[in-house]
């Protein structure tokens, strides 16, 4: 009974915001001129916190080669000066959206999406359908599709058929029904797909058929080399491009572990705008998939990567943007915020030290795959592990006048094992990491459940790994919350064709209706 009358309750506040600021929207719109590219950019799980702290790491390099210092009561510290380094932060226009849905005030990314992409809320875990699953409600993407033929692409660091992406163009009670959504994607026609790669392809029954061969015999090129990607025109007809260097779940590599000559999501979106360019128009949703996979495992260094990859995406936009100023609207920001991230942490007190998430040289992800993996098989002893986090990730083991000569000669005999400028840990970090080295050495794998303690240090993550970014965190003053999604509101930052319309502190239901009186959709 709560349930429901907390349901009815979310309901009844969205219907009324929807109302208000619906009219407002409709109103600012007869006064701008209508869009014929639309941009919309989404960081999964980027808020406030996980912009500005992008900013201020790459403030803190400046002010570091800049080397300006001043002398506080006898200590020596570095001037700090910040600029709006990320190209999205200078946009014109910057409003706020609450990101409630009707299970949570801290939502997840299926019911999110669809309150951007339809102007509706649902239940967490639900992508495009009403709170009692009787009715489907159309994306902005199709809408423009019907009735503007705008071609449209869809692109993401994540799955082609993960819950952000799927939210415009899928309709599903469960944002786990991989296949059903994929056959979605190959149903919707639209023009550009560009990404990782499908979850569940061939699907759980025997009679299912491949998706990606579904996608052929309807028409669709599927490229899975970054040389055929390449080679994609306007000629090329509907596209399904899978990212040739695919990195955990089958999405694309994190930024820290991206190879050079890779294609980045800023690539994905250049080639986009090649496929896409035409008289009539298009639509283009980019998602930043894995800054929230990164906040989830609370790995401040690959969310800053992240966020600073799809800035660079952003960008691509821009340039664009610059061709077709009187024609083009940019729209960037979050579906939810995840992680509770917070610029500042109890041992750092006032300070950070931000330049310390340069020693971080892999993502959790990769560390995992590459390196626990083995430990766990190979019963590596902890010293030895102990080279390894000092080489990736900067943080080295605290040291008596013994040890430290020590080192000096290990180092002398084997530089390429050093970290240079890697942070010595306190001795009660140095035990934190310890501990939890013996409890990954400990786990099997067929763990069902973890007890509050466990849950509390180290999330569903793997203990060794969750340990040394919270460790490497903390010493530069950053510090996470929680691994789940929390109730932030998240930026709207706006430049392009009816761009003040986006001004203010509204629902994120209000971006749907904002962008379809701009539009003129029904």
């Amino acid at each position: 009974m709560k349930k429901k009358l907390a349901a009815a309750l979310l309901a009844a506040m969205t219907v009324m915001s929807s109302m208000t600021v619906g009219v407002q929207a409709a109103e600012g719109a007869e006064t701008a001129g209508v869009p014929k590219y639309v941009f919309l950019f989404i960081g999964d799980g980027m808020s406030y916190p996980q912009v500005q702290l992008t900013n201020y790491f790459l403030s803190a390099n400046a002010n570091a080669e800049n080397g300006e210092t001043v002398t506080v009561e006898g200590e020596e510290k570095a001037v700090l000066s910040s600029q709006n380094n990320l190209t999205m932060m200078n946009f014109p226009i910057a409003g706020s959206a609450q990101t409630y849905d009707s299970t949570s005030f801290a939502p997840d990314s299926a019911s999110t999406a669809t309150s951007i992409a339809t102007g509706n809320k649902t239940w967490s875990g639900s992508i495009n359908v009403s709170e009692d699953f009787t009715e489907e409600y159309e994306t902005i993407a199709e809408k423009l599709k019907a009735q503007k033929d705008y071609k449209i692409g869809i692109l993401t660091s994540v799955n082609l058929n993960h819950a952000t992406p799927a939210a415009f163009y899928a309709h599903q009670a469960s944002r786990n029904s991989y296949y059903e959504i994929g056959l979605e994607l190959i149903e919707s026609n639209f023009d550009y797909f560009a990404g990782g790669a499908l979850l569940s392809p061939t699907g759980s029954e025997e009679d299912q058929q491949d998706l990606y061969e579904l996608a052929q015999e309807a028409g669709y090129t599927v490229v899975k080399t970054q040389a055929e990607a390449e080679a994609l025109t306007a000629d090329s007809g509907k596209a399904i491009v899978i990212d040739e260097h695919l990195a955990d779940s089958d999405a694309m590599a994190y930024e820290v572990d991206r190879q050079e000559g890779e294609w980045a999501l800023a690539d994905y979106v250049e080639k986009g705008i090649e496929v896409l360019d035409n008289e009539t128009g298009f639509f283009m949703m980019v998602e930043g998939g894995k800054i929230d996979w990164a906040c989830h495992a609370n790995d401040a260094a690959s969310t800053i990567k992240d966020t600073i990859a799809l800035d660079n995406a952003v960008a691509e936009a821009v340039e664009f943007y610059n061709e077709h100023p009187d024609e083009t609207l940019i729209i960037v920001t979050g579906d939810h915020e995840t992680g509770g991230l917070t610029i500042g942490y109890a041992g750092t007190d006032y300070d950070t030290f931000l330049t310390n998430m340069n020693t971080q040289k892999i993502s959790y992800a990769k560390f995992d795959s590459d390196y626990v993996t083995g430990y766990k098989e190979n019963g590596t002893d902890f010293e030895t592990v102990m080279q390894d986090v000092t080489e990736l990730f900067g943080l080295s083991a605290p040291e008596t006048q013994e040890e430290a000569s020590n080192q000096k000669d290990s180092a002398d005999l084997h530089p390429e094992s050093t970290n240079e400028g890697a942070l010595e840990m306190t001795q009660y970090e140095y035990e934190l990491l310890q501990e939890a080295y013996e409890t990954t050495m400990s786990r099997t794998g067929e763990e069902e459940e973890f007890g509050q303690e466990e849950y509390i240090k180290y999330g569903s993550y793997e203990p060794l790994t969750v340990t040394i970014t919270h460790i490497l965190n903390n010493k530069s003053g950053i510090n996470f919350g929680s691994y789940a999604h929390t109730g932030l509101p998240v930026e709207v930052l706006v430049q392009g064709v009816g761009c003040e319309t986006f001004d203010g502190y509204y629902d994120n239901t209000e971006i749907f209706h904002k962008l379809a009186a701009l539009t003129g959709v029904e």
